[in-house]
């Protein structure tokens, strides 16, 4: 028998459907390259080595001042950079450097394909720049095309047999892939080659927090911050390895720590609205999913998440705005329909259409038989079947109740009309046998008076005759002289 749950445990189970689908949306680390710097200097000709102008240069070294500029003031404004870094592109077209930088701001901002197409320009005009085809790899390695950044990984390896880079990212492949033997040796090769290889320290904190050795993923961690600590991954490994110690308070000082050194860092902002959302902190949960869909307005599970911030603050309607993003997005993500459900059959007097919602969340997740008999969704379901049943009663109540008063005004009508004939037989029979004369007379045939008085005729007056008894005329002869 499924039984109806209550509104605080409802609040729990929404939040939990989102966050861990938005948790998954925040597992991929980011792993980009900064920008290129500055070119070598020119030869006596006036020109780099790779044949650049020197203006070109010069304003390239200015592009790459204003970046490290706003990156120690935390304020970063991309148009700016765009704009500098095009200025350098348009003096000198064979800067392959500018459309690589142009690729940097435009992942910095999510706009993946436009970064995609900047890297592939460089590296047509350059194909030698590695961290291009590095920062490809790193794209498809995030889409899930592991094979595509395997072998862009590799063919960096043949081209470069001593990058600490390359070897670095096919470790985390493989720690990725379970393989944790295999992406530790990959990572102490890296810090052979580059003993200040960040992303081999990440990878190695990574696996010993997998293997839940969290003392050793510590000590990496704190290694890896001598070498930057304004790397905003390591404060956000080191709030997960918090986490893992059963440390949330300090966990989000590290998060929040990630985010202060780059504003736009989308795990540690994923990890935030996690929390806040598990703590019904609905404005806080706000701001960071704004964050992230800033950066990629198609996250279904970012749209997801923010519909359940609007539904928290009781703004149902901008909710469900936020659930139909998310299904246009990913019409397979289950959670929208348990959420849509909910506003649908509890706030907006809808149970049908939260049945059909929960049904279809059910569908999605492989049916019933696919969750315990105890599973929230089963009391949501019997709870809407209750309303649509006490609704469907109230009307039949209400419909026989209307046909009883119509039946009841129906017989009164024919009770009244029944009355009304009556009363009129009753008036025009008392008409009839109303008397014309006040005294009793022979037949008019035998009198001869009677041929001589004709009776008035009846006035045509709209007003009904006024009644008048006629008395005999006083010199009237008798009847009984002429039997004489």
């Amino acid at each position: 028998m499924r039984t109806a749950i209550s509104h605080p445990a409802l609040r729990i189970v929404a939040v939990l459907a989102a966050l861990d689908l938005l948790a998954c949306a925040g597992g991929q680390q980011e792993r980009r390259q900064e920008i290129a710097q500055p070119l070598q200097s020119e030869s006596e000709s006036g020109q780099t080595p790779d044949g650049v102008s020197t203006r070109a240069k010069l304003l390239f070294e200015d592009a790459v001042k204003a970046y490290d500029s706003q990156k120690k003031t935390k304020i970063a404004d991309y148009s700016v950079l765009e704009a500098k870094f095009k200025a350098a592109g348009a003096e000198d077209p064979k800067l392959a450097e500018v459309d690589y930088n142009l690729g940097v701001l435009a992942e910095r901002q999510g706009k993946k394909d436009e970064a995609i197409s900047h890297y592939q320009t460089a590296l047509k005009k350059k194909p030698m720049l590695k961290q291009a085809a590095e920062n490809l790899a790193v794209i498809a390695q995030n889409d899930g095309r592991v094979p595509e950044a395997v072998r862009a990984y590799e063919s960096i390896l043949a081209a470069y047999p001593d990058d600490p880079s390359a070897r670095a990212r096919l470790a985390e492949i493989y720690r990725l892939g379970g393989d944790h033997d295999r992406a530790m040796e990959m990572a102490r090769l890296a810090l052979i080659r580059e003993p200040r290889s960040l992303t081999a320290y990440k990878v190695m904190m990574l696996s010993y927090l997998d293997r839940k050795q969290v003392s050793m993923a510590r000590l990496v961690a704190l290694r890896a911050l001598k070498i930057d600590d304004n790397d905003p991954e390591l404060y956000h490994t080191i709030g997960l390895i918090l986490l893992a110690e059963n440390e949330p308070a300090k966990a989000q000082l590290q998060f929040k720590r990630a985010t202060e050194v780059r504003p736009d860092y989308l795990p540690s902002h994923v990890m935030l609205a996690k929390t806040a959302l598990a703590q019904e902190n609905y404005p806080g949960a706000e701001e960071h999913l704004r964050r992230i869909l800033q950066a990629n307005g198609k996250n279904a599970e970012a749209h997801l998440d923010l519909g359940i911030v609007y539904k928290g603050q009781g703004q149902y309607d901008k909710a469900l705005q936020e659930y139909d993003l998310a299904e246009q997005i990913n019409p397979e993500l289950a959670a929208i329909y348990l959420n849509r459900g909910i506003i649908l059959h509890r706030f907006k007097d809808s149970p049908e259409k939260g049945l059909e919602n929960y049904r279809k969340y059910l569908l999605l997740l492989g049916g019933a038989v696919a969750l315990s008999a105890e599973a929230p969704v089963f009391g949501l379901m019997n709870e809407a079947e209750q309303i649509i049943q006490a609704k469907a009663d109230a009307k039949r109540a209400e419909e026989g109740a209307k046909m009883l008063e119509l039946a009841q005004k129906a017989q009164q009508a024919k009770m009244k009309e029944a009355e009304e004939r009556e009363k009129h037989e009753q008036d025009l029979e008392k008409k009839k046998t109303e008397p014309v004369e006040t005294t009793t007379r022979a037949p008019a045939a035998s009198t001869p008076a009677a041929s001589t008085h004709k009776a008035e005729k009846p006035s045509r007056s709209r007003h009904a005759p006024a009644k008048v008894t006629q008395t005999p005329p006083k010199d009237e002869p008798k009847d009984d002289l002429e039997k004489m």
